[in-house]
C-alpha cells in the first residue's frame, strides 16, 4: 500500500498577527517550546508513515523558498504552488492531480493534513492514521479524523457518527460511519454535543485512496474535476504553468467538507485522542507551552509584576514590562506592538481589515 501525504501550507495565519505576516505566516513560526516551526513538526510527525520523497506541500508561490528553507528534505518538485487561494477542495484536488500523475498506477493512499496543528502524542497519532489508511483501502471510503471534544467549543465544526463501530478488532481506535457534518454551534448546542458523546470536532485531516477521491470530485464537483484533469495532463510539460494559471482561475472556491464530504457516502471517522490542538490564535499558546505559577507565558526580554494569565512576547532588542495586567496579550515585534484582551483576539482579523482600509498594508 503506497502512502503519500499532502500538507496544506498556504494559509496566512492572520490570527497570529503581528508575528504572523503575509511574508512569514503561522506555519513557518516557532510557536511551541520545541524550537521548530509548525510545518517542520508536521512533516517530522508524519515521516514514520510516509517517506520524505512521497510528501507533497501545497502552498503559494510566495512561500516556495520558505518551504525549501524549512523542509530541505522534501524534493523541490513536491512543492505544489497554487496560483491563488481557493479553499481546501481545489487545494486538495490539485495535490491529488500531482500525486496521481506520479503514482496513479499504484492507486496510493493520500493523507491530507494541515501544516499548523499541534499533536502531543505522536505514537498514538501514527497508530490512528495507520488504521485510517487501512480503512481507506477496504472500499471507496473517505476517512477523516475527528477530535474527541474536551469542552463546549463554538469555534469548530462538529461531525456526528453512528453508534456502532465497524472493523472493531482494535477497540482502542474504533472506526465509525459518519451520520452528518454540522456547522459551528452556539454555546448551548456545543454543550449538548459535548454531553451527547457522539460528536467529534472536525479536524480537517483526511485519508483516502486517490481513485476514491477522483471519483468523488467527478461526481460532486464535475467542473472542478474537468479543470484539474486539464492541469494534470500538462504536468511535466512546458504548458503547465500557463494551464495551471488559466484553469485554476476558473475553479470555484469550495471547502472539501461542503464540496465532497457532506455529499458523499462511505464516510468514516476515527476519534483522535492524541493531544491535538489547532493552535488557532494567541490564547492557544498558553495551552501548548509551559506557563509560570500565575498562568503567564513570556518570550523574549520581558518583566512582569503582579500579572495573571497573560501572554507577553517581546524581542531581544527591547524590554517589555507589564504591571497589574490580567488575561492580556502583548506581542512586540520590530515594527508593531499588539495589546489585546484574550477574549478579543477573534477581532484581530477585523483589525487587519481596518489596516487595509486605511492604506496601512505595509504592517500586514
Amino acid at each position: 500500500m503506497k502512502r503519500t501525504a499532502l500538507i496544506m501550507a498556504g494559509g496566512k495565519g492572520e490570527r497570529f498577527w503581528p508575528e504572523s505576516r503575509i511574508s512569514l505566516p503561522k506555519q513557518f513560526l516557532h510557536l511551541t517550546d520545541e524550537k521548530k516551526s509548525m510545518i517542520q513538526l508536521t512533516v517530522e510527525r508524519i515521516h514514520p508513515l510516509v517517506e520524505y520523497e512521497d510528501i507533497f506541500i501545497s502552498t503559494g508561490e510566495i512561500y516556495r523558498d520558505l518551504v525549501k528553507e524549512h523542509l530541505p528534505q522534501i524534493p523541490g518538485e513536491n512543492i505544489i504552488c497554487e496560483p491563488e487561494g481557493k479553499n481546501t477542495a481545489p487545494c486538495i484536488g490539485l495535490g491529488a492531480a500531482h500525486i496521481y500523475s506520479r503514482y496513479g498506477g499504484e492507486d496510493p493512499v493520500m493523507i491530507v493534513l494541515p501544516s499548523d496543528h499541534l499533536i502531543k502524542q505522536t505514537d498514538v497519532f501514527i497508530k490512528t492514521l495507520d488504521k485510517a489508511c487501512h480503512n481507506a483501502c477496504l472500499g471507496d471510503n473517505l476517512v477523516t479524523l475527528g477530535i474527541t471534544p474536551t469542552y463546549a467549543e463554538t469555534g469548530y465544526g462538529y461531525i456526528r457518527f453512528e453508534n456502532d463501530a465497524v472493523n472493531d478488532h482494535d477497540s482502542d481506535i474504533p472506526v465509525y460511519p459518519v451520520r452528518e457534518f454540522v456547522e459551528k454551534p452556539d454555546k448551548v448546542t456545543a454543550l449538548k454535543y459535548l454531553n451527547d458523546g457522539r460528536y467529534l470536532w472536525n479536524s480537517g485531516m483526511f485519508v483516502w485512496r486517490i481513485s476514491t477521491l477522483r471519483k468523488a470530485f467527478e461526481i460532486h464537483l464535475p467542473d472542478t474535476f474537468k479543470s484539474l484533469e486539464k492541469i494534470r495532463h500538462s504536468i511535466g510539460d512546458d504548458s503547465y504553468k500557463e494551464t495551471l494559471t488559466h484553469e485554476f482561475s476558473e475553479i470555484l472556491s469550495e471547502s472539501i467538507d461542503y464540496g465532497i464530504m457532506e455529499k458523499s457516502e462511505n464516510i468514516f471517522i476515527l476519534p483522535g485522542r492524541f493531544g491535538w490542538d489547532d493552535v488557532g490564535s494567541w490564547p492557544a499558546i498558553a495551552r501548548v507551552n509551559e506557563t509560570d505559577a500565575k498562568g503567564n507565558l513570556t518570550r523574549g526580554n520581558t518583566v512582569l509584576l503582579d500579572c495573571d494569565n497573560c501572554i507577553v512576547k517581546g524581542t531581544d532588542e527591547r524590554l517589555v514590562a507589564a504591571i497589574g495586567m490580567k488575561d492580556t496579550i502583548v506581542v512586540d515585534t520590530k515594527d508593531v506592538v499588539l495589546i489585546a484582551q484574550k477574549d478579543k483576539c477573534a477581532d484581530i482579523k477585523t483589525l487587519l481589515k481596518t489596516l487595509r482600509e486605511n492604506d496601512k498594508d505595509k504592517w500586514l
